[in-house]
């Protein structure tokens, strides 16, 4: 079908002025928008037109006519055909203005603020002193070439194709000889990959976890099945590699027999070391720019990690992520805080060093023992934790023990909170809300709807979390209208 005159197959030539959600360059031609793979802000490129709808379409570079001047050459040779690197080949400091910009224009549009709110309350971005490596975790599937080789990778872009590549630039140096000893484990040992099309075959996925402080390293087999063959072979094989500064301490199998693109099961059988990793954050003053007291003395947290623990895959940007949430928290030592979606409670124990009480509240019962453990381990006896959700342990809190929370901070997943977590939120009226969020619009929609109930916008902030990524965190400084 043909829309304002372009159809399938047509050639045009189009200069890119923005970037998509996904990473596709976007740009007009004859006034009909199209998003364009694998385009950078600035280029003029010729590309076939792919798809056509009624508003829009897309398309595929066919020839760069004019390189951006953020266009750069990627260190990655997959990267235009992996969909985890979207936006690699631009320029890693005009990524950061982009980012940033992608936050300011979803807080205009979405959540309706003026222009002139946003750009007095956001704040530069935080970036990476050096982007590459900075990952502490990856699943990376396995499975065959077209050869019938045993091969382990990620998918390609909007495809479950593995694309072989065992050197991911995102992830540790040392992530490559594990999963080239799974390989020459199964290979020896004639086990099978997962084939998705059939449900046949016994490995599905390595998961590989470092600890970037500790050194520690996790390895974590999920199988179509409850066991693998020759198990003592694979530890065998593991446990002799040899690593300058770091060591794997734990090896599992996670069970998922079903059909479906989660990639870890419910069940982990430990078959080598301890049935978790440890990792830290260090705990830093990031307010001003001279070096006070408490940034000269380094306190560190420490976390136990689980495989099935959520944990920020960035641990260097997360330590600056994490101190401007106890920095916007503005804590003296009195304050009682709630922290929602507290996962492992790292959130938490950052406030508890700060604050005089601290409540992590959290639906997932593992990641509340882990939270209970990991304060324990850490001597922290001023923050307690909860399973449940947050508008119903919330309320009971505020009847039960009389707990009114002078600072509320919330980190939800990227659906953002329910609707009725903001109305508790609202109704328990705590001064100041702080809101870690991993994604733009859906922060935009919540903060709309926490300054129509009496809040206001004090501080913004991006943490590039991801370079080379098209994902971005927010960090959000909200004060109650008195």
């Amino acid at each position: 079908m043909e829309f304002s005159g372009y159809k399938k197959n047509d050639i045009v030539t189009v200069n890119i002025e923005d970037i998509g959600n996904d990473g596709e360059g976007i740009g007009r031609a004859d006034g009909y928008t199209l998003f364009i793979k694998d385009a950078v802000i600035g280029d003029k490129v010729k590309a076939q037109i792919t798809k056509c709808g009624k508003n829009y379409g897309y398309a595929r570079v066919e020839k760069v006519v004019t390189p951006s001047p953020f266009r750069v050459s990627p260190k990655c040779a997959f990267h235009r055909q992996c969909g985890g690197c979207q936006i690699q080949a631009m320029q890693y400091e005009r990524q950061l203005v982009w980012k940033e910009n992608k936050v300011r224009e979803n807080l205009m549009r979405i959540g309706g603020f003026a222009a002139e709110r946003i750009n007095a309350v956001m704040e530069h971005i935080a970036g990476m002193e050096e982007p590459w490596h900075y990952r502490n975790k990856a699943q990376f599937p396995i499975g065959y070439d077209r050869d019938g080789n045993l091969i382990a990778g990620f998918y390609a872009g909007r495809t479950h194709d593995i694309i072989a590549n065992t050197d991911c630039l995102l992830g540790p140096a040392e992530n490559r000889e594990i999963l080239e000893a799974v390989l020459s484990y199964m290979k020896e040992n004639r086990v099978s990959a997962y084939r998705e099309t059939t449900g046949e075959g016994l490995v599905r996925h390595v998961l590989i976890r470092s600890g970037f402080f500790s050194g520690e390293i996790m390895v974590c087999l999920v199988i179509n099945g409850k066991r693998l063959p020759a198990e003592d072979k694979l530890v065998e094989t593991l446990t002799k590699l040899q690593f300058s500064e770091r060591r794997i301490v734990s090896i599992s199998v996670s069970v998922n027999t079903e059909k479906t693109n989660v990639i870890m099961g419910k069940k982990i059988r430990l078959l080598w070391g301890n049935e978790y990793m440890e990792d830290s954050l260090k705990v830093m003053n990031l307010s001003g720019h001279g070096e006070t007291e408490a940034a000269q003395t380094e306190e560190r947290i420490i976390f136990r990690i689980s495989p099935l623990s959520f944990y920020q895959v960035n641990p260097r940007q997360t330590e600056k992520l994490y101190c401007l949430a106890l920095e916007y928290a503005q804590l003296t030592g009195k304050e009682t805080v709630c922290d929602l979606y507290c996962g492992i409670g790292t959130i938490s124990l950052f406030m508890a060093k700060r604050a005089g009480k601290v409540y992590g509240v959290e639906i997932v019962p593992q990641a509340i023992e882990d939270a209970r453990e990991n304060a324990r381990r850490n001597q922290i006896t001023n923050a307690e934790f909860y399973v449940g959700k947050a508008e119903e342990v919330l309320p009971e809190l505020f009847e039960r023990k009389g707990i009114r929370p002078d600072v509320i901070v919330v980190d939800p997943p990227r659906k953002g909170c329910d609707e009725k977590c903001l109305e508790t939120m609202i109704a328990m009226q705590p001064e100041r809300i702080v809101y870690v969020s991993c994604d733009p619009a859906t922060l935009a929609r919540d903060l709309k709807i926490l300054c129509g109930g009496g809040y206001e916008i004090r501080r913004v902030r991006a943490v590039d979390q991801f370079g080379h990524t098209c994902h971005i965190e927010t960090i959000v400084a909200l004060s109650r209208i008195k």
